[in-house]
């Protein structure tokens, strides 16, 4: 499994706000999209997250979004060294995710974009 990038995923509570903040950091403007009731904003490395507080506490527990070449490749290898699969694999707006707690713990997002 090739692992493409990395984006930090940070909660917000005011999304328009964060997204002004990043990409002057970055000098990236914020790709938008939702999913499941939250509000997301990539810019640069970055992934901003705004939405109800209970679905929030969730993304928390997720260290960070890994980008995949491919997802059932990467469900594959994760299988292969003994972690679990918490959720997915499915279809999002920008292509194929699913999250996997390592043997240690660690809670990750992987990711493959479509074309």
């Amino acid at each position: 499994m090739e692992i493409l990038g990395t984006s930090l995923r940070i909660c917000v509570d005011d999304l328009e706000s964060a997204v002004a903040t990043y990409e002057r950091l970055t000098g990236e403007e914020a790709q938008r999209f939702a999913q499941g009731g939250v509000s997301v904003a990539a810019v640069g490395c970055f992934l901003l997250m705004s939405g109800p507080p209970q679905t929030l506490d969730v993304l928390r527990r997720i260290m960070a979004t890994l980008a995949v070449k491919d997802v059932a490749e990467a469900y594959a290898t994760l299988r292969a060294v003994g972690a679990e699969i918490v959720a997915g694999p499915s279809e999002t707006p920008i292509g194929r995710s699913l999250v996997a707690r390592h043997p240690d713990g660690s809670i990750f997002e992987y990711v493959d974009r479509r074309g």
